[in-house]
């Protein structure tokens, strides 16, 4: 009885030592804590980063229609150009 009481109680402690290591080594509630606060920073910056999109995807339409109308210029095959050449290509 005695022997099964000293082995429970060093499996016990071996446990609790390697628990205390995964908590040095991993430490989860500092993970949590870093998780919570850059969720936190992301709620809060979703605005400004919603405008950078926006801003994003209107300049690249816009250079997208930019290059739409040289390439129509260039083109002589167009209906609205006609037989017209474009004196500066």
């Amino acid at each position: 009885m005695r022997e099964e009481l000293q082995q429970t109680l060093k499996r016990l402690v071996n446990f609790l030592n390697f628990a205390q290591s995964f908590f040095v080594r991993k430490n989860p509630f500092k993970a949590l804590a870093e998780s919570l606060l850059s969720s936190l920073k992301d709620m809060l910056t979703i605005r400004q980063k919603l405008k950078m999109a926006k801003y994003r995807v209107n300049y690249h339409k816009h250079q997208l229609y930019k290059m739409e109308n040289l390439i129509a210029e260039s083109n002589e095959h167009t209906f609205l150009k006609g037989k017209n050449l474009n004196e500066t290509r």
